[in-house]
């Protein structure tokens, strides 16, 4: 059974948010200098911004996933469910630096999004959003599949790859 390509997100944006909040936790993955994957689980929140996905990830900045996105800033993102539902980001990665970028990231976390996703990151940065060690990722999605697990019916949008 082939992949049907959508058009638009929006096509395929009920069925994402759907699986998103039944698995909530996903591994995002990363390739080192000598090009090998490694993964890492994470809990990244999203947002649909001028019709596009865009996720958000707060993180510590690890000399490890730091070399590897200043390396390669492709990034696949993988949500699966013991029922099959599964979704799969292909994306870039990029550090934020503005402080009200991250503010508004902070608050996403705090108020869910989409429901059910997210936590209060001051479990993890108790100075808040000005926190030194609270570092945020910027995940701007090229290709984004759906799959669901009841048939295998597969969906995926497209955009051209970022440089």
């Amino acid at each position: 059974m082939g992949a049907a390509q959508v058009c638009s997100f929006s096509e395929i944006e009920a069925a994402f948010v759907e699986y998103v909040q039944q698995v909530v936790y996903c591994t995002m993955i990363t390739v080192d200098r000598e090009n090998r994957p490694r993964a890492r689980i994470v809990l990244p929140v999203w947002e649909v911004v001028d019709a596009r996905p865009v996720g958000w990830l707060a993180a510590y900045r690890t000399p490890v996933k730091a070399a590897h996105l200043a390396n390669n800033p492709h990034t696949t993102y993988s949500y699966w469910h013991p029922c099959q539902n599964a979704v799969f980001v292909d994306s870039v990665s990029a550090w934020v630096h503005d402080p009200d970028t991250k503010l508004r990231a902070w608050e996403l976390y705090r108020h869910n999004s989409p429901p059910g996703v997210g936590y209060d990151p001051h479990t993890f940065w108790s100075d808040g959003p000005t926190s030194s060690d609270y570092q945020l990722l910027r995940i701007d999605p090229w290709r984004v599949q759906v799959l669901r697990g009841s048939d295998l019916a597969s969906r995926i949008w497209a955009d051209k790859p970022p440089e």
